[in-house]
C-alpha cells in the first residue's frame, strides 16, 4: 500500500515538530576551568577552591556558587557530590529555578544522616525546599515526611556519590548513585518555571565538594 503524496509532508512535519518538541541541550561543565576562568559567581561562596581527589577534578565551597550565563528551565542536573560525616555540619546540593541568592527551588542532602541507624532522622537525608517561603522547618512541621526522605542507595556519608535529579512539569524527582528507585519525589511548591542553577552548601556549615556536572536543559518548542 502506498501512501498519498499528500500524506507524507504531513506526516513527516508531525514528526519533526514532535522531535523539536522535545529537544535537550546537554552541556558538560567542567567546574575548574569556570572557576580559573571566572566564570562563577563566588560572591556567595567567597572560600571556594579547585579540587582533585582520585578520579575527581571539581570544586570546594563553603557557600553558593552560581553558573553564570546558565538558564535552567525543565530537564535533568546530574552531578557528583560528597560531604563530611559531621552532626549538622554537612548541607550540601543544587539550587536551580533562582531568581536572585534569596528566591529558588533547592535539593539538597544531609549526609550525616545517610546510615543513621534511627530511621525517623535517617528520613531527613535527602530534602527539597522552595525559599523563601518553604524552608525545611516550615515544611517539617505543616507537611512532615513528605519533602525529605531517605536516600536509596544509602552512601557512606564521606564518600562521593552522584546525584540526578529530574525537574520535569509540577514534579521534582531525585535519585542517588543511578538507582533506578527515586530517593524523592515532590510537587513543586512554587510557580518558578525557569532562573540560574547554583551548587548550593549551606552557609556556616563545612565545605561541600562537587565535580561532573551535566544540565541536560529540555526546552519545549511552539508550533508556529
Amino acid at each position: 500500500m502506498f501512501l498519498n503524496s499528500k500524506v507524507i509532508p504531513a506526516f513527516l512535519s508531525i514528526f519533526f515538530c514532535a522531535l523539536l518538541a522535545h529537544s535537550q541541550h546537554i552541556t558538560h561543565y567542567n567546574l575548574v576551568h569556570l572557576l580559573r576562568k571566572n566564570k562563577l559567581d563566588t560572591s556567595a561562596g567567597p572560600q571556594t577552591h579547585v579540587l582533585k581527589d582520585g578520579g575527581k577534578e571539581g570544586i570546594s565551597t563553603m557557600g553558593i556558587v552560581w553558573l553564570q550565563g546558565v538558564n535552567f528551565k525543565e530537564g535533568t542536573i546530574d552531578v557528583d557530590l560528597r560531604g563530611k560525616d559531621v552532626f549538622l555540619q554537612s548541607f550540601l546540593g543544587i539550587a536551580f529555578h533562582a531568581k536572585d541568592t534569596a528566591a529558588y527551588e533547592l535539593v539538597y542532602f544531609r549526609p550525616f544522616r545517610f546510615r543513621s541507624t534511627d530511621t525517623p532522622t535517617r528520613k531527613w537525608s535527602v530534602q527539597y525546599t522552595s525559599l523563601p517561603k518553604f524552608d525545611y522547618t516550615v515544611l517539617r512541621k505543616e507537611h512532615p515526611g513528605i519533602y525529605e526522605n531517605a536516600v536509596n542507595p544509602a552512601p557512606e556519608a564521606t564518600d562521593w556519590f552522584h546525584a540526578t535529579i529530574v525537574v520535569k512539569g509540577d514534579w521534582i524527582t531525585v535519585y542517588v548513585n543511578h538507582s533506578a528507585t527515586a530517593s524523592l519525589k515532590v510537587r513543586k511548591l512554587n510557580d518558578f518555571t525557569d532562573g540560574m542553577v547554583g551548587l548550593w552548601n549551606s552557609a556556616g556549615a563545612l565545605s561541600g565538594d562537587f565535580a561532573n556536572l551535566t544540565i541536560k536543559n529540555q526546552e519545549p518548542k511552539t508550533r508556529n
